[in-house]
């Protein structure tokens, strides 16, 4: 099958049907009845009322990745029962080197993605004992008036050059920083934040290319 490797900059979008989406649904409505399990978002108040629309970006987001390489779908939200994963939400193995993906799900606005745009991992799922990740795998989420929910792939990160310094930004928790409007916000843990521009784009196949949507996107 032919492959064609995007460069630095660029990301592919496709649409998202609403099968994916009641699938996702259906897996997060029943992690939450049977699973009662913590959140790392538990502590924050604001964040604690948006749990099942949190778990269902990121249920979605799997889901997506999987129909789009052709592997196992999820069979159940936010990981194992006891809500662990270990980083892994799946495991692909090729002749060289085997890759243990986590999936990083955002909503956004807007599909139309900057360079300067960021993905929040933080400092303590980075470096949570027995973690197995070895790459992160970034999609946004966009709602467009005319196609529906469209997803973008941007691309993996690469967690041990992530923790060596190579590429990403710690800050501390209480770091104060200010968004694109004007806006403060301040950590409430240690943050690695990870620009756009850094994200090694995915691998094109053909059959990636036959998805509804289908288009090439470049970061502004």
């Amino acid at each position: 099958m032919e492959q064609i490797v995007l460069n630095h900059g660029t990301y592919i979008q496709i649409s998202v049907s609403d099968e994916q989406k009641f699938f996702a649904r259906q897996l997060v409505d029943h992690s939450i009845t049977h699973h009662h399990i913590s959140n790392i978002w538990d502590k924050n108040a604001d964040r604690l009322a948006q749990t099942r629309m949190m778990r269902f970006t990121g249920t979605l987001g799997e889901v997506v990745f999987a129909d789009c390489y052709h592997l196992p779908r999820p069979t159940r939200s936010f990981g194992a029962t006891d809500g662990q994963d270990w980083g892994q939400d799946f495991l692909i193995r090729s002749e060289t080197e085997d890759f243990s993906v986590d999936i990083k799900a955002m909503n956004r606005r807007s599909g139309i993605l900057a360079g300067d745009y960021v993905l929040n991992i933080p400092s303590s799922q980075l470096h949570k004992a027995g973690s197995k990740t070895s790459h992160y795998f970034c999609i946004s989420f966009h709602q467009s008036p005319t196609e529906g929910t469209i997803a973008s792939l941007l691309g993996f990160i690469d967690k041990h050059a992530l923790e060596n310094g190579e590429i990403g930004t710690l800050f501390t928790a209480g770091t104060k920083r200010t968004r694109a409007d004007g806006s403060t916000f301040s950590f409430n843990e240690s943050t690695y934040e990870v620009l756009f521009s850094n994200i090694a784009p995915t691998v094109i196949t053909n059959s990636l290319r036959r998805i509804k949507g289908f288009r090439l996107c470049e970061l502004k």
